[in-house]
């Protein structure tokens, strides 16, 4: 088992698609990366903690590589927006990849390349605006953030329900199925 944490807007739809995902065990919603200790979500929302909303991810890398998981990761995210995703704005809504594992860090700088490659053939020359760097502390958020679309099926999401019900229905090992 292997954990990464990742940030891709509002952590409710991010939590969704990728607990939809073959390989991946567990997801838990918290806050990441701040300067506040054990803040609630109305201290990163309203109170400049500098935490971005974030999904512990654990997973086997024997059924899904790292690669590969970050390969779905950017279909959900636009990597170019600055603290903001969907109708969510604010640094808390930033993208991040954070990693406790040394020999992730390559496996993600590769995996940008890749991603600022693939977005710039399709004519997309803005940066990355992404952070990739250690996790430096990770606060898990109040329960009623964990699982939040399953507790609440209608509720805002900036993750396409489609995109959350597709993921489901890949084979994460053959890329050419998605």
């Amino acid at each position: 088992m292997r954990e990464i944490y990742l940030a891709g807007g509002c952590y409710w739809g991010v939590e969704k698609y990728i607990s939809n995902v073959k390989g991946v065990l567990e997801t838990t919603v918290g806050f990441a990366n701040g300067d506040t200790e054990h803040p609630t979500y109305e201290q990163v929302r309203y109170h400049n903690t500098g935490h971005a909303e974030t999904v512990k991810v654990v997973y086997d890398e024997e059924q899904l590589p790292l690669s590969v998981l970050l390969k779905l990761f950017y279909l959900i995210i636009d990597p170019t927006s600055v603290d903001k995703q969907g109708e969510d704005e604010g640094h808390q809504y930033r993208t991040g990849i954070y990693f406790t594992e040394s020999e992730d860090e390559a496996v993600i700088a590769t995996s940008l390349k890749e991603l600022k490659r693939n977005l710039e053939k399709e004519g997309n020359k803005e940066p990355l605006a992404m952070e990739a760097c250690p996790l430096i502390n990770f606060y898990v958020a109040e329960e009623y953030h964990q699982k939040y679309l399953d507790k609440n099926p209608g509720g805002y999401c900036h993750v396409p329900i489609a995109r959350i019900h597709w993921v489901k229905g890949i084979d994460p090992q053959r890329e050419e199925t998605w």
